[in-house]
């Protein structure tokens, strides 16, 4: 299982809105992040900043390349784009960060 973290950028304003969507995430998104592999992800807002940071694990690192095929993420990120930084295809900038550090 290999830990994975990444930051990403909310709107000014829009920390509520990002929550209220994330409180109903749709369930096909759910089980297509599952059948990914993916498990125990967690996002927190810096809220100084209106910076998002993600941790997860997954069993296959690799298999994150394949989401973005994928019409329901294709759609979420649609959803998403109007509260988020975004690049050109609607998927949320996304910058990977080193671990420095890990207690167990």
């Amino acid at each position: 299982m290999k830990r994975l973290a990444f930051k990403m950028y909310l709107n000014k304003g829009a920390e509520e809105e990002y929550k209220k969507r994330h409180d109903a995430i749709w369930p096909e998104l759910v089980s297509l992040l599952k059948n990914t592999g993916i498990e125990d992800y967690s996002i927190f807002l810096d809220e100084e900043t209106s910076t998002l940071f993600g941790v997860l694990k997954i069993s296959d690192a690799e298999a994150l390349d394949k989401l973005p095929e994928k019409e329901i993420m294709k759609k979420w990120w649609e959803y998403m784009k109007d509260i988020m930084r975004t690049n050109p295809d609607n998927s949320p900038v996304n910058i990977p960060l080193k671990e420095v550090f890990h207690l167990n």
